[in-house]
């Protein structure tokens, strides 16, 4: 099989992107659920407070070459970092080997940095920045938009309204039933806001599915917490939602025509 040079050129690029945006991405996740500034300071250890160098933060190498530690002080450097780094240099690799080098990869590549950033700050804090969330919903109608303009037929911003509504409104009963009935929040209103931006680029359907399948992801991973924990009542597990709606949100992106297709009785 003849291997294209230029191709192989481009994907390791386009793959050294996402690495040093997931390197921004990590940025984000320790700053903005803390209210820092996600541009000032630069870099610093959060131990012996050094500024990192440059040489010091290129994405995964620079951990590899420090052995996973501080070059001043030695204090160990969770494997987090380049794990957000590797994951997400996967996520531009894979959004541009699914939708080429097109408006559609640029999408939708924000979306799956969105989903990694909003997961990791909500596993640990409990929380889903309204930033992440309110640009990651503009950014759904203005996709919907282009959409819309190239095919010129209003389809696409239709379903992407209609997506963010149906995905939003659904959790939000979930939210006031839960409120009302059993006098606690059984999800946070940073979920309902998730659905929103989820919905405005997968439609109705897609978020009607990454409820259902996020819900699905969502008990799995509170029987195995339960049983790890040895916990007596699932209803007093604290497990973020968040990931698990991201995660099925992600499933859609990509697989969701064949998702369509296969519900609906067509191949």
């Amino acid at each position: 099989m003849e291997i294209n040079v230029y191709e192989l050129i481009k994907m390791l690029a386009i793959f050294f992107l996402g690495l040093s945006i997931g390197s921004f991405l990590n940025v984000i996740i320790y700053r903005m659920p803390r209210e820092m500034s996600i541009v000032y300071p630069p870099s610093t250890c959060p131990e012996c407070k050094n500024r990192i160098k440059w040489y010091d933060n290129i994405p995964v190498i620079s951990y590899i070459f420090l052995k996973g530690k501080c070059r001043f002080c030695k204090t160990p450097i969770s494997v987090r970092y380049p794990t957000v780094e590797f994951i997400t240099g996967v996520s531009a690799l894979v959004s541009y080997l699914k939708f080429g080098f097109t408006v559609d990869f640029i999408f939708a590549f924000y979306f799956l940095a969105s989903m990694i950033a909003l997961s990791f700050i909500d596993w640990d804090f409990k929380i889903i920045p309204d930033e992440i969330n309110y640009l990651g919903l503009l950014s759904g109608l203005i996709y919907a938009g282009i959409k819309s303009f190239q095919l010129k037929d209003f389809n696409p911003l239709i379903n992407s309204f209609l997506g963010a509504v149906v995905g939003a409104g659904f959790l939000f009963l979930i939210f006031y039933f839960y409120l009302k009935v059993r006098k606690i929040e059984g999800l946070g209103l940073g979920d309902v806001k998730l659905l929103a931006f989820v919905g405005s680029y997968v439609g109705w359907f897609g978020a009607l599915f990454t409820i259902f399948f996020g819900s699905v992801l969502g008990l799995v991973a509170s029987l195995y917490f339960m049983k790890k924990e040895k916990a007596d009542d699932f209803m007093k597990l604290e497990i973020p939602f968040g990931p698990f709606l991201a995660l099925a949100g992600v499933i859609y992106l990509f697989f969701g025509e064949k998702i369509y297709n296969f519900y609906f009785g067509g191949f």
